[in-house]
């Protein structure tokens, strides 16, 4: 029979969706805000050569300026206000969390710190953002400066660029709290999501440009579009995979009444890591490429003990054998890497014993431990073989199709993994309008009870 709750979640129809208010304003609330990120997208810094400017980024498209292009929805080809978009914070949030798990003052302020240690831990998140924008912003300004892109260069061009790329970071910064708080869905994940949807047009676009010209038929055409569904219905089935290891809690006597000996699980999701892995795995590669870049441009200041960069970063751009290779590896590591650091099999299975759980047929304490390693690694082969592949399938499409085709795994990642994440928001608000509701009919049946 199903419970209460499943049978609230089978009714969820366009009905319960019209009659809950505090969900419209909510998604109004977030779709307001996402469109004033849009909007700052297309605002320029002031003081730079935008048709230089757009010259100058024409030539670095494929490396890493490409890919943070696609994250900010094409902000940084026009250099707009927040070019940087939201990648300080999301960095200044992987950096914390990783220093929760091996800094020991920090490690205590998340284990042991409860609310007040969480946002100590928030507010230290804020200010490795601000120092990571100031950083980033001055070497933009400083780049652009000194390649020429400045239209009246100096200490006022310097000081202007840094403090707008660095409040549009923050003020992106802001929104995404707002939109968690009063929004639907995770706001820092949401800019990056309508900053990818962004340039799908674009991206559909050249594809069909492609066709029109003849460089690609009708057959090659549609079975691109048979491989997008596919690895979407891919991402959805192992995004929503988990392993379950059942928890028992032995009963105990209080009174005359015997308590506990229930029974719960521990989902241990597939996909430990997320999209981190690609995103790191990507960073690091394209970066000697766009240094490679840009010493091109003027070959006579490329020192001769260097001489060799430019034919080796040729092979580390999108669709060489060498780069998809180097990637895959890379995905792979840094999937067990973060999944160490964000799963502390020692930590869990010290709870459990804490709160009188354990694994049937496992030893509570260090062979919990150990069994909980060893079922977390065998999932993680199989999660860093699931991200690795929906990475690598761009990656031969554009091996084939050129680099007017550009649209990577790890957004393919970001769109279906937050449209789920959004979805799901969605069913708990509308879940939980039904609750209110049925509360509200058992008052009023009890006062006129009475």
């Amino acid at each position: 029979m199903a419970s209460a709750a499943e049978q609230l979640a089978a009714n969820l129809n366009f009905s319960a969706f019209a009659k809950a208010t505090e969900l419209h304003k909510r998604l109004l609330f977030t779709l307001g805000a996402l469109i004033v990120y849009r909007l700052g997208t297309y605002i320029p810094i002031p003081g730079i050569d935008l048709a230089a400017f757009e010259r100058a980024f024409s030539g670095q498209s494929q490396g890493i300026l490409g890919m943070f292009n696609m994250f900010s929805g094409g902000a940084v080809e026009r250099m707009a206000i927040f070019a940087l978009n939201i990648m300080p914070y999301i960095s200044a949030s992987i950096i914390v969390q990783l220093m929760g798990s091996v800094y020991a003052p920090w490690e205590k302020l998340r284990k042991e710190g409860g609310e007040a240690g969480r946002k100590q831990l928030n507010q230290y998140t804020r200010y490795l953002t601000l120092i990571l924008a100031l950083v980033q912003s001055f070497s933009i300004a400083a780049g652009m400066q000194a390649s020429g892109l400045a239209l009246d260069p100096g200490p006022m061009f310097l000081i202007s660029s840094v403090v707008t790329l660095t409040g549009g970071t923050l003020f992106l910064m802001w929104l995404g709290e707002q939109i968690t708080a009063r929004g639907v869905g995770n706001g820092t994940s949401l800019i990056i999501f309508a900053g990818i949807v962004a340039v799908l047009p674009r991206t559909i676009g050249n594809l069909l440009a492609l066709a029109k010209e003849g460089q690609i038929n009708a057959g090659v055409l549609l079975l691109i579009v048979l491989v997008l569904v596919a690895a979407i219905v891919f991402i959805v089935f192992m995004e929503r995979s988990q392993r379950r290891l059942l928890v028992q809690y032995p009963k105990r006597q209080v009174g005359n009444r015997v308590m506990g000996g229930e029974s719960s699980f521990m989902p241990l999701k597939v996909n430990t890591a997320g999209v981190i892995p690609p995103i790191f795995a990507s960073s690091l590669l394209l970066m000697p490429t766009t240094a490679a870049a840009f010493l091109a441009r003027d070959p006579s200041k490329v020192p001769e003990w260097l001489s060799w960069l430019p034919g080796v970063t040729a092979q580390l751009t999108h669709g060489q054998p060498i780069f998809m290779a180097l990637y895959a590896a890379m995905i792979i590591f840094f999937c067990f890497l973060y999944t160490s650091l964000v799963f502390n099999p020692d930590e869990t299975a010290e709870n459990l014993r804490k709160y009188g759980g354990f694994l049937p047929g496992i030893r509570p304490g260090k062979r919990t431990a150990e069994y909980l390693d060893f079922v977390l690694t065998r999932i993680t082969v199989i999660g860093a073989a699931y991200i690795t592949i929906v990475c690598l399938l761009p990656e031969f499409l554009i091996s084939n199709l050129g680099n007017s085709f550009y649209f990577g795994g790890t957004s393919i990642l970001i769109v279906v993994t937050v449209t789920m994440d959004t979805v799901a928001q969605i069913q708990s608000h509308l879940l939980a309008h039904q609750y209110d509701g049925l509360i509200k009919k058992s008052k009023m049946r009890g006062a006129r009870g009475r």
